[in-house]
């Protein structure tokens, strides 16, 4: 069975990066290495992984990096910090 990994760095200027990968491991060694050197955490380095999440579903785990990627960072240091429980209210708040 194939698993994904939707995954938060915290890059070395504070901001966050969000991704999936089928292979953490692989794709954390390609980030610290800078192995793209136009990829956004290349110049933001060094990087240290804060959240993963495992699906065996491609398509919720493409869904989830992509909510993710668009939610505010008091939301993603929610998830960061486990407290799930408080999404809905964040949702809720307009600022």
């Amino acid at each position: 069975m194939n698993q994904y990994i939707v995954y938060i760095l915290l890059c070395n200027d504070n901001s966050y990066y969000t991704g999936i990968t089928n292979n953490l491991e692989r794709r954390l060694q390609e980030h610290e290495n800078g192995t793209d050197p136009s990829s956004y955490t290349c110049k933001r380095l060094p990087v240290k992984l804060v959240f993963h999440e495992l699906f065996f579903d491609v398509n919720q785990a493409i869904a989830f990096e992509k909510q993710i990627k668009g939610w505010k960072r008091s939301k993603k240091e929610t998830v960061i910090n486990g407290n799930w429980h408080l999404l809905p209210e964040l949702s809720l708040r307009k600022k």
